[in-house]
């Protein structure tokens, strides 16, 4: 986030926040959505991954070989120097190798090594993840999804708004 930000929320709200049901069950799912972040950093350690290296080659069984460091950063969310370094480490250790595409794009694949390693320690869990997502059955796992994007870009208005108060507010104190 921009430099300054949380001071202009903090401004737009008054430092206040509200401690009713909102408040708690906001809390509720702050705290699942780290055990989430936790879960799938045990899964990586467990698979003697490092979480970037992890996720590339996640991003590689999901999108297919081929696809670009850029596809990778949009995809788990993770800046291009995380990804660019771990990327290089895997293709260090065998597990990667790039082929030269189109202006400075760079393809990635998987080495046979790579190719091994995913099916045994990225793939488990992908099967994993389908099956809790089918267990909610078609209505529940879309509800789901609708109700995350919902809550994702409810939060992205707010912050806009705090944002565009604490532009007034610096230009009041100009």
């Amino acid at each position: 986030m921009e430099k300054g930000i949380i001071e202009s929320i903090t401004a737009w709200n008054g430092g206040n926040m509200e401690k009713g049901y909102a408040g708690k069950e906001l809390q509720k799912y702050n705290r699942q959505y780290r055990e989430f972040d936790e879960f799938y950093h045990s899964l990586a350690a467990a698979s003697g991954l490092s979480e970037s290296a992890f996720w590339i080659l996640y991003v590689i069984c999901e999108q297919g070989e081929g696809c670009l460091q850029r596809d990778i950063c949009r995809a788990v969310c993770v800046s291009k120097q995380t990804i660019h370094s771990a990327i290089r480490k895997l293709e260090d250790e065998g597990y990667l190798y790039m082929k030269s595409g189109h202006g400075r794009d760079k393809h990635i694949f998987l080495t046979e090594r790579g190719s091994v390693l995913a099916e045994e320690k990225i793939r488990p869990v992908m099967e994993m993840e389908n099956a809790a997502f089918d267990a909610l059955g078609e209505t529940e796992s879309r509800r789901l999804l609708e109700l995350t994007e919902q809550y994702f870009q409810a939060l992205v208005k707010q912050t806009e708004k705090a944002r565009q108060y604490g532009r007034k507010e610096g230009k009041r104190s100009e």
